[in-house]
């Protein structure tokens, strides 16, 4: 496991904000996190909830824009916020695109060069990430939840549904619910995953939902004023899925929210109250 540099470590509601960077094995590049350690981590590991963040954001866009530290420090949850991707992998193209490459991972490993080598934020968020938490910080791996917003939301529906016995608790803000039918979805697959329709699959809330769903219920806010609400979010297609597999859904339309932080913030504390229930639940 690579070793662990704290670039920067405040206090903050009791605990603490640390950010954090490693030579990452699984996309070959440096990588950033931030991490909140709540005051109730001083008697013993803490449940922990990670943060999946849309595009163009990093690892400092959910601690500092979501109001979420003094939200968690009273629930005794961990917040675990990764990057968004890789960066500085010297790709070609990487940085012309605010949707694709740098910024925008979408949290798939890619399959198709020449981003195979260093795309690989599945396997980051769900396996090199959670290892060198448990390594470093307080944290109880038998109770983690997972969420996000936007495409990140895409990345927390997904991870939650694919690997249900590792994140016991899943919601999401405005996701990216049905990427292989929306031009987002489409454009970075394509590139990322190669043109087989049959591999986007894999990356599909709604797709997933319809076959596997998660045994607890889950939560999503979409505010009815997004302007990517039929473009590329596609909440319907969500709903539809959890009709079909009975998969447990709760799904709030806002009135009058758009698709900035700002519901982010209105919404956070019903959100990690959610996750507080279920990861502190026997």
């Amino acid at each position: 496991m690579a070793a662990l540099e704290v670039l920067s470590t405040r206090a903050c509601f009791g605990g603490s904000v640390a950010f954090c960077r490693h030579e990452s094995l699984e996309t070959g590049t440096p990588m950033r996190f931030g991490v909140f350690v709540p005051p109730q981590a001083e008697a013993g590991p803490v449940p922990a909830v990670y943060y999946l963040a849309g595009l163009e954001c990093t690892e400092e866009t959910f601690l500092i824009k979501a109001n979420a530290v003094r939200v968690a420090a009273e629930f005794g949850l961990m917040l675990v916020a990764p990057d968004t991707s890789p960066r500085g992998a010297g790709i070609a193209g990487e940085d012309d695109d605010w949707t694709f490459g740098t910024g925008a991972g979408f949290y798939v490993d890619a399959t198709a060069q020449p981003w195979a080598a260093h795309y690989r934020m599945y396997s980051y968020v769900t396996r090199e990430l959670p290892a060198l938490i448990s390594a470093n910080f307080p944290e109880n791996g038998a109770r983690r939840g997972i969420f996000g917003h936007s495409m990140g939301g895409h990345g927390a529906l997904v991870i939650g549904l694919r690997e249900p016995r590792a994140w016991r608790s899943v919601s999401a803000f405005a996701p990216i619910a049905n990427p292989v039918a929306v031009p987002w979805g489409e454009n970075a697959f394509s590139r990322y995953l190669g043109p087989d329709r049959a591999a986007w699959a894999e990356y599909d809330a709604s797709l997933l939902m319809q076959k596997f769903p998660h045994a607890s219920d889950i939560l999503v806010d979409q505010g009815d004023a997004d302007p990517f609400l039929e473009t590329q979010l596609h909440p319907d297609a969500l709903e539809a899925a959890a009709a079909k597999s009975g998969q447990r859904l709760t799904l709030r339309r806002q009135p009058g929210y758009d698709h900035s932080y700002w519901i982010i913030q209105s919404f956070i504390a019903d959100h990690l109250a959610w996750h507080g229930a279920r990861l502190h639940a026997p």
